[in-house]
């Protein structure tokens, strides 16, 4: 038996595909600009709160550059209900308010802040993939400028956990 589609769906391409991603990136982007002020505040060593303004800063430019990339597609900047994101920022919250002034809130930080990085990440790199097939040659200078901002930011928090952090957890615990 034949599957009945409507008209509108089979005509939906790639670049239906890109805008949808890009809606849901842009709303992504937006959500982590008002998570991240409570990151900060929450955020026991000065070296945490340092790498989340960090990525506070570059978060702003991402937004812009994604405001740009709407432009180009003559569409406007709106932002399309992420429940991914959702579900990582509400981990984050959780973090904050179960180890509030607790040894590890900044080890669980830092682990919250790599998992939307790693969504971040996933999410540009198909994106990137997307403006290459569509020939969109400027949306993807853009979009390879935040995936490289985000791999920063993944490295960086690495590196704090790694520099001490998850073993200050441990040992203050202790």
């Amino acid at each position: 038996m034949a599957t009945n589609r409507s008209s509108k769906a089979s005509t939906k391409g790639l670049e239906d595909l890109f805008l949808d991603g890009l809606k849901d990136i842009y709303y992504a982007e937006k959500k982590i600009l008002k998570a991240l002020p409570k990151m900060i505040k929450g955020a026991e060593s000065q070296e945490v709160s340092a790498a989340f303004e960090k990525h506070l800063r570059e978060t702003e430019g991402q937004v812009d550059r994604l405001e740009q990339v709407f432009e180009m597609l003559e569409k406007p900047a709106r932002g399309k209900t992420c429940p991914a994101i959702d579900g990582i920022i509400e981990e984050g919250s959780e973090i904050l308010e179960e180890y509030k002034g607790a040894p590890a809130v900044d080890a669980g930080l830092v682990a919250a802040a790599q998992a939307v990085e790693h969504y971040e990440i996933a999410r540009y790199g198909t994106l990137i993939a997307w403006a290459k097939e569509l020939g969109m040659s400027d949306a993807v200078v853009l979009l390879k400028a935040t995936l490289e901002e985000e791999s920063g930011t993944d490295e960086a928090l690495s590196a704090l956990g790694q520099g001490g952090i998850n073993e200050r957890a441990m040992a203050e615990a202790a």
